[in-house]
């Protein structure tokens, strides 16, 4: 899997674009651009890919995405099993953090919205966002010019202001993806999200780098300030995580969906990296199982 730049400069020839994607499931593509993305989830469910993170989505999510910030939206296995109809829907609103002006957003009065799109370099998920604001990013569909403009300042100002939100990807992930100018990393990052539930080798990713194996050991831990396989270690736990969350297969299935081939692996792997076992993190996260 590709790590694809999209470019959106030619769109309706604006700064602000707003869209609904209605697809009838959303599209596998690993993909970044320059612009930052407001998304809003209308319809489906699935799994969030953004950095190095792995989230459930489901509707009603608000999340913005920086400029640049890997990500993909991934519909479950489920979801295809259950037939459901209307397919999978939801509003983006991309946009470059100077659509204003160069010096617009620095402006004391905007400063808290520079902290925003700061913020939104990781990923920012909104929790228990209110519907008036979903409702407002909707009604931007039929806005044009100075209208739409003004309206997406007060839907910013909004977001800036909610209490509560989620930061989704790694500091480590975030300037590692930065301070690289090659697509090597690139492509080891496609490699490792598109395999990570299945068999993946250190080998293989030293391949895909065109490196030998110990070289690329070196190169990984130093771009990434951890090891190989603590990476795809932690990737694989986050997206155990969301599947203990979700409450609809057993810790035992949930190792094997996770790219594990024996429990007790699992079960050391997750502790290491979540300080508890899987049993205890459902037990303390029952509030957050829909």
């Amino acid at each position: 899997m590709k790590l694809h730049l999209l470019d959106r400069s030619s769109i309706n020839n604006t700064s602000l674009t707003t869209k609904v994607n209605d697809y009838p499931y959303f599209l596998k593509i690993w993909h970044y651009h320059p612009e930052l993305e407001l998304v809003v989830i209308l319809k489906s469910e699935g799994t969030c890919f953004v950095g190095d993170s792995i989230e459930k989505f489901e509707v009603g999510d608000v999340i913005l995405i920086g400029e640049n910030v890997p990500h993909m939206w991934l519909n479950d296995e489920d979801y295809f099993k259950r037939n459901l109809k209307g397919g999978a829907k939801a509003i983006a609103v991309h946009f470059k953090q100077d659509y204003l002006g160069s010096t617009f957003f620095e402006t004391r009065e905007m400063q808290h919205l520079s902290e925003l799109f700061e913020r939104a370099k990781y990923g920012l998920k909104f929790l228990n966002i209110n519907k008036s604001i979903i409702e407002d990013i909707l009604s931007m569909l039929t806005q044009k010019g100075f209208e739409k403009t003004i309206s997406f300042l007060n839907i910013l100002n909004e977001l800036a202001e909610h209490s509560t939100t989620k930061k989704l990807s790694s500091e480590g992930f975030i300037n590692s993806f930065k301070a690289t100018k090659s697509d090597t990393q690139n492509k080891v990052m496609a490699y490792i999200f598109k395999n990570f539930n299945k068999a993946i080798t250190l080998d293989k990713a030293a391949h895909i780098a065109n490196m030998n194996a110990s070289a690329f050991s070196r190169y990984f831990k130093r771009i990434n300030r951890k090891t190989f396989s603590r990476y795809v270690s932690e990737i694989r736990i986050g997206y155990a995580c969301k599947l203990l969350l979700e409450d609809k297969i057993n810790i035992a299935a949930v190792c094997y969906e996770s790219g594990f081939n024996n429990i007790s692996n699992f079960n050391r792997q997750f502790k290491l990296i979540m300080n508890c076992t899987p049993s205890t993190y459902m037990k303390e996260h029952k509030f957050e199982i829909h």
